[in-house]
């Protein structure tokens, strides 16, 4: 630590400077580090892969439309039904595999009661995948 500088006054205050140079030599070594040590990290083996040509299997789940109208009314598909057999469809579609994907239209008078009812019966049966269908053509 230092003390004062060199002049010859009695003014002996320590130094409130921070000293960078050892900071920088430091950040300095380990910067060439770096550059020496990444290309020796790269462990690539240079191999041809054989060419085929396949189209991948991906089964798509089927989708679920569900809308709530204003007085609190759910459609599955278009087909108005009740809370309880909601439920037991939505039981019903949990156990299809891949499960299927829940589309959710709401209408913008309905209480938020009713949208987190059948939300939570959504999630509780099993069905995780649950997504909102907004107007983008409408911003409020």
């Amino acid at each position: 630590m230092a003390f004062g500088g060199f002049s010859k006054g009695g003014d002996s205050a320590p130094m409130a400077e921070i000293n960078m140079v050892p900071l920088i030599d430091v950040m300095l070594v380990l910067l060439v580090i770096f550059i020496i040590t990444a290309p020796l990290l790269t462990h690539a083996v240079k191999v041809e892969l054989p060419k085929a040509s396949s189209a991948p299997n991906v089964t798509r789940p089927e989708n679920i439309q569900l809308a709530i109208d204003a007085g609190g009314q759910v459609y599955w598909n278009g087909q108005a039904i009740g809370r309880t057999e909601m439920a037991a469809r939505m039981a019903a579609s949990s156990k299809l595999d891949p499960a299927p994907e829940v589309h959710l239209r709401v209408d913008r008078r309905t209480p938020y009661e009713n949208v987190a009812h059948v939300v939570s019966t959504a999630a509780g049966s099993g069905l995780t995948k649950i997504g909102f269908v907004t107007d983008p053509g409408e911003t409020r």
